[in-house]
């Protein structure tokens, strides 16, 4: 299960739930074209420690909307809540801090507009890019290929064993990350890892969240 912190809002409170969170889901605001809460719900009964809410064509009140189930689920359950893409909205959201693009924004434009108390994820595809993630709190590592994000360059085994030897923040390895190759993503060093089929697209979303969980935990 996830570990549970009392929620608070200053920075380090965050980042020390987020030095101990191994499990990031990433899910649109509408799963299957649902209200996304009993899906949140069991994905973090099963072990989910970050939730991100990726929505990058809704309008500010609709976002703000959907933002608010994601907030009020995770708050439950005591994980991190991430909003992608919309650093201005991160504080109205009460999200916990925002993951950007290396498209979107640079870094120190996102920490301007977020504040130092909130988390800042950046995504890293190349070993140029992991030796680019100054004012980053985590990191999200690019392993195989996804259809949920085709832009993606996959970096594969060989990025995340750079990125073990070269990253000081937590990260995650994402992109193609499914239940049959957890061992080998965390053989190569991954700390933990984001998901976003591997959970929503499953029969029993908790007892996939809780799977992964396990395989994450064993090779700690």
């Amino acid at each position: 299960m996830s570990t549970h912190y009392a929620r608070g809002v200053d920075g380090r409170a965050r980042r020390e739930r987020l030095a101990h969170s191994r499990l990031y889901l990433i899910l649109e605001a509408r799963p299957h074209g649902e209200d996304p809460r009993p899906l949140l719900t069991a994905a973090l009964r099963g072990g989910v420690d970050v939730v991100q809410l990726r929505e990058k064509e809704l309008g500010v009140e609709a976002l703000l909307d959907s933002a608010e189930k994601f907030r009020a689920v995770c708050e439950e359950h005591g994980a991190l809540f991430v909003l992608n893409d919309r650093p201005g909205l991160v504080a109205e959201c009460g999200a916990d801090g925002v993951h950007v693009g290396r498209s979107d924004m640079p870094a120190a434009r996102a920490r301007s507009l977020v504040g130092p108390e909130r988390l800042i994820g950046l995504s890293a595809s190349t070993l140029d890019e992991l030796e680019e993630v100054g004012g980053a709190d985590y990191v999200g590592v690019t392993a195989f290929a996804t259809p949920t994000k085709e832009d993606a360059v996959p970096g594969g085994l060989e990025l995340l064993g750079a990125a073990a030897e070269t990253l000081t923040v937590p990260w995650f390895a994402i992109g193609g990350i499914e239940l049959s190759n957890v061992a080998e993503v965390v053989g190569a060093g991954a700390p933990g890892i984001a998901v976003v089929r591997a959970i929503r697209d499953a029969d029993d979303p908790e007892a996939a969240a809780r799977a992964l969980r396990t395989s994450l935990d064993r090779k700690q």
